[in-house]
């Protein structure tokens, strides 16, 4: 396995420390440079204590300069930057013939009509909306491969768009009646100091917000659009919980007239049983957050509801992991040819 030398630009909020942590075990990887406004010409295990005598420990952060990070020899950098930033890297560093694997919103969507849309500005590099790759492996993997650019997912679209996909794709569902619900950790806020987000504010207490119209929607649209062949419209719903991290969603949907339930069954199984970080939990047991936090995986069940006739599918993730650097990190393997659960 030869050393690919590894940049990470904002690596102190919660993805980039997790990013630091998958890249500190990966055999592959020899990290030449990590960036921080704030704690530039500190080292890693000054800034987070955990890292101290681990493999790269001692490096340095450097400022937030694309110029900077491709000085440091660097032939991947992971973007783990707040919403908004990743294009100012993005653009330059791909010029510099760096790859680049982007885990903000700054290139997910394809449509720069819709970024107007769910971001409120223009988007300042439209190019490189069609050029990027959206970076879920389990759909996307050969467009991954020879990427330059791969918009790595958002949280709540990886749990949402993955069990539906296959069955919007073989058109087992009626794509108009979907509803969503889900539930996430105080960990997908980012690391930041807003009084939404402190600890009294959220402990013991559950409540929906961004309703009803959450960025992350426009994502999902897209992906969903793409399996079914045909505009897609959904009701999204998403929740704060009272945890660290993990997403629990809940999708209500209408199978097609004379689809049964063991058509959907069948569709998951053929779809994801071979997959590596797709854990299908079937018709018996339900997804729970527990059981994916601090890991890669995602955990998919469902079940046929007699009385409505609906399908319920359920999914866990890890927001940070699944939802963000791990995610990340498997694109980032599949990119060098390597298997994809390398680190993880």
């Amino acid at each position: 396995m030869e050393l690919q030398n590894i940049a990470v630009v904002g690596a102190t909020g919660y993805s980039g420390e997790e990013l630091i942590r998958i890249l500190m075990r990966h055999p592959g990887v020899e990290l030449v440079a990590v960036t921080s406004r704030q704690h530039a010409g500190e080292t890693i295990e000054t800034v987070f204590p955990k890292f101290q005598a681990h493999k790269f420990g001692t490096l340095k952060f450097i400022q937030s300069e694309a110029r900077a990070v491709i000085a440091s020899g660097a032939k991947f950098a992971f973007l783990a930057l707040p919403h908004g930033l990743a294009h100012e890297f993005a653009q330059p560093l791909l010029a510099a013939g760096v790859r680049v694997i982007d885990l903000s919103a700054d290139f997910r969507l394809k449509d720069e009509d819709v970024y107007r849309d769910y971001y409120e500005h223009e988007h300042p590099v439209p190019e490189l909306l069609r050029e990027s790759v959206y970076g879920m492996p389990e759909i996307y993997r050969e467009q991954i491969r020879g990427a330059k650019l791969v918009a790595s997912p958002g949280c709540y679209p990886t749990s949402i768009i993955l069990p539906l996909f296959p069955l919007l794709k073989q058109r087992l569902l009626d794509p108009k009646s979907i509803v969503i619900s889900s539930l996430s950790g105080v960990s997908g806020a980012g690391r930041r100091a807003e009084i939404d987000y402190l600890f009294v504010e959220c402990n013991e207490s559950v409540r929906a917000y961004s309703v009803p119209k959450h960025r992350h929607l426009a994502e999902v649209e897209q992906e969903l659009s793409e399996a079914a062949g045909e505009e897609v419209v959904v009701s999204f719903t998403p929740h704060l919980i009272p945890v660290n991290r993990g997403i629990c969603t809940t999708i209500y949907a209408q199978p097609r007239p004379d689809i049964t339930a063991a058509e959907i069954s069948n569709s998951l199984f053929d779809a994801y049983a071979s997959e590596v970080f797709v854990r299908l939990q079937g018709e018996k047991r339900c997804a729970d957050i527990k059981n994916v936090t601090h890991s890669n995986f995602i955990d998919i069940a469902w079940r046929h509801d007699p009385r409505t006739g609906r399908a319920v599918l359920m999914s866990a993730i890890d927001n940070l992991l699944k939802g963000a650097s791990g995610q990340a990190v498997q694109s980032f393997n599949l990119m060098c040819g390597w298997p994809e659960s390398v680190a993880l």
